[in-house]
């Protein structure tokens, strides 16, 4: 949670990047309606946690590509403008991938 007076910080994405974004957000949500089905549905676990695993792959996945992007746009823009504070925010944001 952001302190009072702190800014916030802001990603423009383009709108091929939020529909992208927005597409696997509305697959990993059909994931999870089909995970909620098969629990009323009193499905057997095996299969419950294949789906699990498939869900948590998905996000997984998400992670990676919206990683990537902040890598490549706003860490290398914020290093060009001479903003180094960037790395130490990128090795806060891989300790808590852990």
């Amino acid at each position: 949670m952001k302190e009072k007076g702190e800014v916030i910080k802001k990603t423009v994405r383009s709108e091929s990047e939020k529909k992208t974004i927005n597409n696997r957000l509305n697959r990993i949500s059909g994931q999870i309606k089909g995970i909620q089905k098969m629990i009323a549905e009193d499905r057997y676990c095996d299969d419950v946690l294949i789906q699990l695993s498939a869900v948590d792959k998905s996000i997984k996945s998400l992670a990676n590509h919206i990683l990537e992007n902040h890598m490549y746009n706003c860490v290398l823009n914020d290093i060009e403008k001479g903003n180094l504070e960037i790395i130490d925010e990128v090795v806060n944001l891989f300790r808590r991938f852990q």
